[in-house]
Formats: structure tokens, C-alpha cells, sequence
């Protein structure tokens, strides 16, 4: 527990992160919030809503006769859709040096958007996971257990289960105006002297949304491999690898982002009389922060490997789109030079 001096200690260090980045001690965050967060998330922003507008056209298409997996995967990218549509609002908060007027409700809204982001995303991979092992683990029973009513309904259960996670964000999201230059900061938790609050609620949705998933995705590849080590059928070998990259892509995106956010928030009261640790926790969460963004532009490239038949329209609707590209500006040359010799023939005439 933090004393009453380490407590003062901690509230003008976040006073400065939020109201005075050029405060001594707030470089790493300085570079982090004014010019690595939005250049990221700008690139997110150009990359992610063309894949994802493409991977939700192709899904809607097939989503009236198509499996378990597709429906999962449709609503893997409107989540991603969602948070896309938040990104703008970020960078414009981080390019004008964290000055937020767009009010307290859509300030909580955006927050809680992007929390409740992670957790679908995590949730509807596992659930194409889970579906992907029954195919191959138990084959035949795998309609009856999971039926496409039961599929609905369980992407229902996920929104609304994501979103109640994410209502404490809300709660705790608060606007800080700074006197010192009269601006007004959309406060994010994880950067406020809250610990005894923002902590528990960390380490809770970490353990719900991060570490029960994980063990479920561990306990369907094991099972996946074992299975397949008794068949021959490349076709469910792919499924497997397909549980594997789920895995991968678990580990290396949100395993560091929940153990980076919990000790940004822990640090102050790990370490009362170490700023610049807190500082370097900050930063790290920041890094994270942004490479977890990718996952929206890797969600569509994850939708094109499960599904041989879906994994050819996704590639097909991208080369139509690529050729249409490359053509058309030839057809208007060609067009540009048949006008022209037209009018060349009239005036000889």
C-alpha cells in the first residue's frame, strides 16, 4: 500500500503524464503518445478497413448456408470494424498532444471500445478454435453438440459477455482538465492514481479473457494433435495448423499486453520510490498497445486460412479488385487514343 508521501509521489507523476508530457522524466512517453501511438494506429487505420470491408463482404455472402466457422469469423470482423471506426478519433486525441473535445460520453464510448476489442477478437478466435477441434476430435457429434442455433447464440453470449467486461472502463474513464495550458485529457485507467481499483479489474479480465482462453486453445491443439496422429487426412492436418497459428498469434500479441498493463498499473506501488520504472512500464504498455492494434489487420488474413472455399473467394475478390486496377487505366489510355485518331481522321478529311 502506498503511504500518504508515495500517494502524492504518484498523483503528480500522473498529473504530468496526462497534462505536461514535457515534464522532466516523460520523454519515453512523450515520443510514445505524441508520435509512435498515432503513426501506428494510422497504419492500422489504412490496412485494417480495407482488409476487413473485403474479408465482411465475402463472409456476408456466404454467411446464409455456410458453417459455424464463417459465422464466427463474420463477427470476429465487425468487432475488428468497430474499433476501426474509433481509430480516427484516437489519432486526432495523440496528434494534438492529447487535447480531447468530443465530450466525457464519447470519451468513455472510445475507451471502452477499444477494451472490449481485445476481448472479442480473443473470444471469437477461440470460438473457431473450439470449432475447428471438434471437427477433427469429434466428428460426428460436432453438429449436435454445436448446431447453428447454438452458434448464434453463443456470439450473442460473447457481445454482450465483452461489453458488460468492459463497463468498468467506462466507470473509471474521467476527463482531467489541465490549468497549466487549458486543455481538457480523455484519462485512460491504466495511466491514473486508481490501483486498488484498476488493478483487481486488470488481473480479472487478464485471468477471464486472456488466460481461460489460452488454456482452451492449449487444451484443443493438444487433443487436435493427438487425434491426428491416428489419421492420415491432409485436410485435418490443416485444421490443426490452423489451431496452431491461433496459438502463436495468442502468444505473441496478447500475452505481453496483459502482463505489461498489469504492472504499468502495479509499478507505483512495486516500486514507490522509482519514477522512471514506472515510466519504462508505461512505455512497454504503450509498445504493446500498438502492436495488439495489428490484430486487426491479421484478424481477415486469419479468416483466409480457415476454409479452403473460403480462403479462394477472399483471394479471388482481392485479385478482381487488383486487375480491375491495373486495367482500367489502360482502358482509358486506349480510349484516350482511338478519340484521338478520330479526330485526327475528321480533320483530314
Amino acid at each position: 500500500m502506498l503511504s500518504e508521501m508515495d500517494s502524492n509521489h504518484s498523483l503528480l507523476y500522473y498529473e504530468a503524464l496526462a497534462c505536461n508530457l514535457t515534464a522532466p522524466g516523460q520523454g519515453a512517453m512523450q515520443i510514445a503518445q505524441l508520435f509512435l501511438m498515432p503513426a501506428i494506429f494510422l497504419v492500422v487505420l489504412v490496412l485494417g478497413v480495407p482488409l476487413n470491408i473485403i474479408s465482411l463482404w465475402v463472409l456476408s455472402r456466404r454467411l446464409a448456408w455456410s458453417n459455424r466457422s464463417t459465422l464466427f469469423l463474420h463477427n470476429l470482423a465487425l468487432a475488428d470494424i468497430s474499433w476501426l471506426m474509433a481509430l480516427p478519433f484516437l489519432i486526432q486525441f495523440h496528434v494534438s498532444g492529447l487535447e480531447w473535445s468530443l465530450g466525457l460520453i464519447f470519451c468513455k464510448l472510445v475507451r471502452m471500445l477499444y477494451h472490449s476489442y481485445f476481448y472479442l477478437s480473443i473470444f471469437f478466435v477461440t470460438c473457431v478454435s473450439v470449432d475447428r477441434y471438434l471437427a477433427i476430435v469429434h466428428p460426428v457429434y460436432s453438429p449436435v453438440i454445436l448446431t447453428r442455433q447454438r452458434a448464434i447464440m453463443l456470439c450473442v453470449t460473447v457481445w454482450v459477455f465483452a461489453i458488460m467486461m468492459s463497463i468498468p472502463v467506462a466507470q473509471m474513464t474521467y476527463l482531467s482538465n489541465c490549468q497549466s495550458d487549458n486543455k481538457t485529457v480523455c484519462s485512460m485507467y491504466i495511466f491514473m492514481d486508481i490501483v486498488k481499483q484498476s488493478l483487481p479489474y486488470s488481473l480479472c479480465c487478464s485471468c477471464v479473457g486472456f488466460l481461460l482462453p489460452f488454456i482452451v486453445l492449449s487444451y484443443c491443439y493438444i487433443r487436435s494433435v493427438c487425434q491426428l496422429r491416428r489419421r492420415v487426412d491432409p485436410r485435418l492436418r490443416g485444421l490443426a495448423w490452423e489451431l496452431g497459428a491461433a496459438m502463436v498469434l495468442f502468444g505473441l500479441s496478447y500475452l505481453p499486453y496483459h502482463i505489461s498493463r498489469n504492472m504499468a498499473i502495479a509499478m507505483p506501488a512495486l516500486a514507490p520510490d522509482n519514477p522512471s520504472a514506472w515510466e519504462v512500464a508505461d512505455f512497454v504498455f504503450c509498445l504493446e498497445m500498438c502492436v495488439c492494434s495489428f490484430t486487426s489487420c491479421t484478424n481477415p488474413l486469419f479468416s483466409c486460412f480457415v476454409g479452403r472455399t473460403l480462403r479462394r473467394e477472399l483471394w479471388s475478390t482481392l485479385t478482381k479488385l487488383w486487375k480491375k486496377h491495373r486495367v482500367e487505366p489502360e482502358h482509358e489510355e486506349e480510349k484516350k487514343t482511338e478519340e484521338s485518331m478520330i479526330r485526327v481522321k475528321k480533320a483530314t478529311r
